[in-house]
């Protein structure tokens, strides 16, 4: 680890799944070599703190969550069995309620989604990882719709925020990709009938105030009314040189 911090040649974070102690680790490791750190899916209290502390002493560190971890904890667990087995897994109800509490620290929202099916979930010795890529923007405009988040800091927190922690290069296309929402929807989230590959969600039945109703990327209709209109290999890498 301390030869892959010495290293690292950037310009994007070093981006790590770290818990408890293994952050502190890396949170020392990252000043200690004027690295940026980038938290994945912070799920407990000591580590949301741990990095507020670490900012607060002026450390390069971001961080992001996943909705999982700000809607379920592991009273959700007999409900889910083991489709809701997860990394990091399910936290307490306390420190769901302190992800919330320290949204100011928070960075970014990421789904962290693993499309597993529900028979790879049944399997005897069933993967880790829950989907969420459908389910995370309506839930996010639920907590605007409850006080929860302002759209301002939706936008940041999915667009402006990681474009800058990953060095993504915006160029024109933020001015032709955007994502229309009626954000007076109101509904459950199904049991089924998802785009993605599982076609399940640990979130079904949660009622949710918002539906993405169109999707344009780079002037062109991707998705409308619950149909993807893309054709396959219509996507780009985003990912910025790597400096050697």
């Amino acid at each position: 680890m301390m030869a892959f911090f010495r290293t690292w040649p950037g310009p994007g974070p070093i981006a790590v799944h770290a818990e408890g102690l293994l952050l502190a680790t890396c949170l020392a490791l990252a000043q200690l070599y004027g690295q940026h750190l980038h938290v994945c899916h912070v799920s407990r209290r000591s580590e949301i703190e741990l990095i507020r502390r670490a900012k607060q002493h002026g450390a390069a560190v971001t961080c992001e969550v996943t909705p999982h971890h700000l809607w379920l904890c592991e009273d959700d667990l007999p409900r889910l069995g083991a489709r809701g087995q997860m990394k990091p897994p399910l936290a307490t109800a306390a420190d769901r309620a302190a992800l919330w509490a320290n949204l100011d620290v928070i960075d970014c929202f990421a789904t962290d989604h693993a499309p597993h099916t529900a028979a790879e979930k049944a399997a005897p010795q069933p993967p880790p990882g829950v989907p969420g890529l459908e389910t995370m923007l309506p839930l996010l405009l639920t907590a605007v719709h409850e006080g929860r988040l302002t759209l301002d800091d939706l936008v940041a927190r999915l667009h402006h925020n990681p474009t800058r922690i990953f060095h993504l290069p915006a160029g024109g296309q933020q001015a032709q990709t955007w994502v229309e929402v009626d954000a007076a929807a109101v509904y459950d989230l199904p049991a089924s009938g998802y785009q993605t590959l599982c076609d399940w969600s640990p979130f079904s039945g949660l009622t949710v105030h918002g539906a993405v109703r169109r999707v344009v990327l780079r002037n062109q209709v991707v998705f409308a009314d619950g149909v993807v209109l893309a054709a396959p290999g219509a996507g780009r890498v985003l990912a910025a040189p790597v400096v050697e």
